[in-house]
């Protein structure tokens, strides 16, 4: 239950004016600090959820497939420069962007996560890989400005960023590929 507290407050924090703000003065605070926390607070608050309406869970997200594809489609709509474009312009998409990424992202990978396997982990893994990399090759490489409230200067900024997470995504997935991550699971329970 304090993970849920937790998701909120997060949750309330990022709502706040000058919080929301100044996170969104800046693309690559916007992209990669505010649309990211907003995810977490939603995994945080996920337990509460999944606790309360198992039923739901159950028979909707049953396997773990539907809740990953329903948090592939809202990561990718995030990602479409016209979509962070209409956030900054038009509140109703302000507001779903506060309910999308905890509730419709953050909720269903959470109760997918456990009901998937280890191979369905990694495909998605490197689904987000591959789609960060065309995202950061797109934000740099692209000569004109993607999102018209941001600079030239903005975009290749977070092009970078996305570079570093793929990366990040890779190397993970490479390490997990190569080492025996059962004895990692044995110590955590003992």
């Amino acid at each position: 239950m304090k993970q849920f507290w937790y998701g909120l407050v997060l949750f309330l924090f990022l709502a706040l004016p000058p919080v929301r703000h100044l996170l969104e003065s800046i693309m690559a605070f916007h992209m990669h600090m505010q649309m990211p926390l907003l995810f977490v607070s939603g995994l945080l608050m996920a337990p509460c959820f999944m606790k309360r309406f198992r039923q739901f869970f159950g028979k909707w997200n049953g396997s773990g497939l539907p809740g990953v594809i329903l948090f592939l489609i809202i990561v990718m709509y995030w990602m479409v420069p016209k979509a962070m474009d209409e956030s900054l312009e038009i509140m109703a998409v302000e507001a779903f962007k506060f309910i999308s990424l905890p509730f419709l992202a953050g909720v269903p990978l959470r109760d997918s996560w456990s009901k998937i396997g280890k191979a369905t982990e990694s495909i998605l893994l490197l689904v987000l890989a591959i789609l960060f990399s065309i995202m950061a090759y797109l934000y740099i490489f692209f000569e004109s400005t993607l999102c018209n409230n941001y600079l030239l200067v903005d975009q290749k900024t977070v092009g970078w960023g996305f570079a570093f997470f793929s990366l990040c995504l890779i190397l993970y997935l490479v390490l997990t590929l190569f080492t025996d991550q059962s004895q990692y699971y044995d110590e955590a329970s003992t």
